[in-house]
C-alpha cells in the first residue's frame, strides 16, 4: 500500500511538471514569436527611416536649385516685356527699316519669337511649380523635419504617398478620390504612410500582376463618429481566397514569387495600426477585387508624447 501510494504521488509529481514544462514550452514559443515580430518591425522601421532621411535629402537639394530657377522666372519676365516695350518703342520711330534689318526680322521671325517667349516663360513657371510641389511632397511623406507624433491632415499623407507611387499609377491607373471632412489624426505621421505606401503599392502589384480591366483604386475617408475616422483602400485585382484572406497578415506570408516579396509589409501595417489603437480589416473576394478598412482613433498618443 506504500509503495502504490509513492508510486501515485510520484505520477502526479510527473504530471503537474510535465504540464509546466508544457506551459513554459508554449510561453517560450510565444516569446519567440514576438521576438521574431519585433525583430521584423525594427529591421523594417530601421529601412523606412533610412528611406526617409534619403528622400528628405533629395528634398533638400532638389529645393535650392528650384528655388532659385522660380525666384528668377518672374524678373526675367519683367525684363522681357521691358524689351519687347524698346522694341515695339524702335518699330513706331523707325516706320521703314532698312533692307538688311528687314531680312535679318524675317530670319529671326520676330513675331514667332515674341510670341513663343511667353509661352516658354509660362512652361518653365508651370514646370518649376510643379517641381516644388513634389518636393513638398517629398518632405510630407517623410516627415522628418517634424515631431514624431502630431495632429496632421491624412489626406496629405495619402496624396504624397500616391505622388511617390505616381511613376506606377500613370501606366493606365484610374485614381478615384472620395475624401470626407476628417478632422486632424494625432499619429505618427511616418508610420502610416508605411502603411497607405504597403497597401497601395500592393494594390497596384496585384491589378498589374492580374492585368485587370479596369485598374481603377478608390481612395475613401470619413468620420465615423466623433472619435474615429476611416480610410478604404479598393482594387479591381483579383480578389484574395479565403485562405490567403486569413493569413494576409501573418509575419513573412506572401502571394508574390521568389525575389518579389518579403511578405513583412502587411505584418508591420497591422502592427504600426494597433499600436494607434486603431483596427484594419480586409474585405475580399475571388474576382471582386479588396479592400482595406482602416479604422484609426483620432487620439491615439497622450499630449505629452512627441
Amino acid at each position: 500500500g506504500t509503495l502504490a501510494e509513492t508510486f501515485n504521488q510520484l505520477v502526479e509529481q510527473l504530471e503537474q511538471s510535465y504540464a509546466e514544462l508544457h506551459e513554459k514550452n508554449s510561453n517560450l514559443k510565444t516569446t519567440l514569436t514576438d521576438l521574431k515580430q519585433t525583430q521584423t518591425q525594427l529591421i523594417q522601421t530601421e529601412k523606412m527611416s533610412s528611406l526617409g532621411q534619403m528622400v528628405a535629402g533629395f528634398a533638400h537639394e532638389i529645393n535650392n536649385p528650384i528655388s532659385f530657377i522660380q525666384g528668377n522666372i518672374a524678373p526675367l519676365k519683367d525684363y522681357f516685356e521691358d524689351l519687347i516695350d524698346l522694341l515695339e518703342a524702335y518699330q513706331a520711330e523707325y516706320v521703314t527699316p532698312s533692307d538688311s534689318l528687314i531680312e535679318k526680322q524675317e530670319e529671326a521671325d520676330l513675331e514667332f519669337l515674341l510670341e513663343d517667349v511667353q509661352k516658354l516663360l509660362g512652361s518653365l513657371r508651370l514646370g518649376t511649380s510643379r517641381v516644388r510641389d513634389i518636393v513638398v511632397s517629398l518632405r510630407n511623406y517623410s516627415r522628418l523635419d517634424e515631431a514624431a507624433i502630431k495632429n496632421v491632415n491624412l489626406h496629405d499623407g495619402i496624396d504624397s504617398t500616391l505622388l511617390i507611387l505616381n511613376h506606377r499609377i500613370k501606366h493606365g491607373v484610374e485614381i478615384i478620390k472620395n475624401y470626407g471632412e476628417l478632422p486632424s489624426v494625432r499619429c505618427s505621421p511616418a508610420q502610416l504612410n508605411q502603411v497607405f505606401t504597403n497597401i497601395i503599392a500592393n494594390a497596384l502589384d496585384a491589378m498589374f500582376d492580374a492585368d485587370s480591366q479596369p485598374k481603377q483604386l478608390t481612395l475613401s475617408t470619413r468620420s465615423l463618429d466623433a472619435t474615429h475616422i476611416q480610410v478604404s483602400v479598393r482594387d479591381t485585382g483579383p480578389g484574395m481566397t479565403p485562405e490567403v484572406k486569413a493569413k494576409i497578415f501573418d509575419p513573412i506570408f506572401t502571394t508574390k514569387g521568389i525575389g518579389k516579396g518579403t511578405g513583412l509589409g502587411m505584418g508591420i501595417c497591422f502592427k504600426i495600426v494597433e499600436q494607434h489603437q486603431g483596427k484594419i480589416e480586409v474585405i475580399s473576394n475571388v474576382g471582386q477585387g479588396t479592400e482595406f478598412l482602416i479604422t484609426l482613433p483620432l487620439e491615439a498618443f497622450p499630449h505629452d508624447v512627441s
